[in-house]
């Protein structure tokens, strides 16, 4: 990656833009701000912040659990929109980085990321020439497939490596069967501008459970994406096999880890590096019992009591704005027999056995579900656990 970009980062100068930045720290850049070694108590509420410990933990834990499978991993990076995120996984082996969009991609490579995958359809000319003129300037580009091939194959876009995507009826972009994604992998040969490079697809959409049911329902969508592997002539020598989000991520190790010899086995999961107190923290495969690494909830909020208008109800300083709420609802820490059963634009509300807290007390909350929680934060502080200073700070780029 680009060190001397993502070194500037931490020239930005720090002022009101800066969410969750203590107005005395204003006028000083990012580094001078870490440097001063602030404590986090003093930073306002609400607040996110990352625990440094249990990011280094699934950093490692997820990549050890790979490379002794086999697995390569390219990991989401529309979870965080962080590039000192995505450095620090790709310091730790991952293949590459993964986006969803044509402005993801540039995000990935203006920080200099040297390989990418776009796991989405780029139905926009314009953009797909964008993605040419990286791929021709030596940056790797993979992206998926259309059903049926028309932007990219009428495009004159190239050279792009063009991974066919099996999708499922009903659920997102790709080919519906695998005799239509023959079909597509047809057209990709035939454009001179273009090069079949392999099959990808996204399990997640078939099953969102934890029952027998739903495993099976996943594994019988995997057999699929493998028929479809082995019906292929691809033009080059080591094709992508590309599956696996952040919660059936063993059940691609089982069935498409064999292949490992023949192709490059390429798992895209994302929410691993922070995981999660919540829809992660169940959908996990240690959490059902599956082959996985075992991850720790690295991102936490804070939020301030602003009011106590009734017996058994707190009202905190933080809301929707602040924290994710999409799949489940932050979860109180250190409060027996409380919880937080609606949430507003800007206020949190707690219930349960909350008498003991008085208005300015700060609530710790556990979040669910990472991808709609960093893209929140412009700058998120990472925390030292054991000294609970700042000792970095993770700019997003949403």
């Amino acid at each position: 990656m680009d060190i001397a970009r993502l070194d500037a980062l931490r020239d930005e100068v720090l002022d009101f833009r800066h969410k969750g930045v203590p107005a005395a720290a204003y006028g000083l850049t990012v580094g001078e701000w870490i440097a001063s070694g602030p404590p986090t108590p003093t930073l306002p509420t609400p607040l996110v912040s990352i625990s440094d410990q249990a990011l280094e933990h699934n950093l490692r834990a997820m990549a050890t659990w790979c490379a002794d499978r086999g697995l390569a991993l390219a990991p989401h990076g529309k979870a965080t929109m962080a590039p000192q995120l995505w450095r620090r996984q790709l310091d730790a082996g991952a293949a590459a980085i993964t986006v969803a969009t044509s402005f993801q991609a540039g995000v990935a490579r203006h920080f200099g990321v040297p390989r990418i995958v776009v796991a989405n359809q780029i139905a926009d000319p314009a953009e797909l020439a964008r993605l040419s003129v990286w791929a021709g300037e030596g940056t790797a580009i993979g992206l998926f497939s259309e059903a049926p091939l028309t932007f990219v194959r009428g495009s004159g876009a190239g050279p792009l490596d063009v991974y066919v995507e099996l999708g499922s009826p009903g659920g997102r972009a790709g080919a519906r069967s695998v005799a239509e994604a023959l079909a597509v992998a047809a057209q990709i040969e035939a454009a001179p501008h273009l090069r079949l490079a392999g099959v990808a697809g996204y399990e997640g959409a078939v099953a969102s459970g934890t029952d027998a049911a739903s495993i099976a329902a996943v594994d019988d969508y995997l057999g699929d994406l493998v028929t479809l592997f082995e019906a292929l002539d691809f033009e080059t020598d080591r094709p992508v096999l590309s599956a696996g989000g952040s919660a059936y991520f063993d059940r691609v190790a089982v069935i498409l880890g064999p292949f490992a010899d023949r192709a490059e086995v390429l798992l895209r999961s994302g929410s691993y590096l922070v995981h999660d107190h919540g829809f992660y923290a169940r959908m996990t495969p240690t959490a059902r019992g599956g082959d996985g690494p075992r991850l720790r909830p690295a991102l936490e909020g804070r939020s301030r009591v602003i009011s106590r208008p009734e017996p058994g109800l707190a009202i905190l300083d933080g809301g929707r704005r602040d924290f994710p709420y999409d799949q489940d609802l932050p979860i109180p820490l250190g409060l027996k027999d409380a919880q937080c059963p609606q949430i507003s634009d800007q206020h949190l509300f707690l219930t349960g056995a909350v008498d003991r807290l008085a208005v300015g007390d700060t609530v710790r909350l556990g979040l669910s579900h990472p991808c709609t929680g960093f893209d929140k934060w412009r700058l998120l502080p990472v925390v030292d656990e054991e000294t609970g200073t700042v000792i970095d700070a993770v700019r997003t780029f949403f």
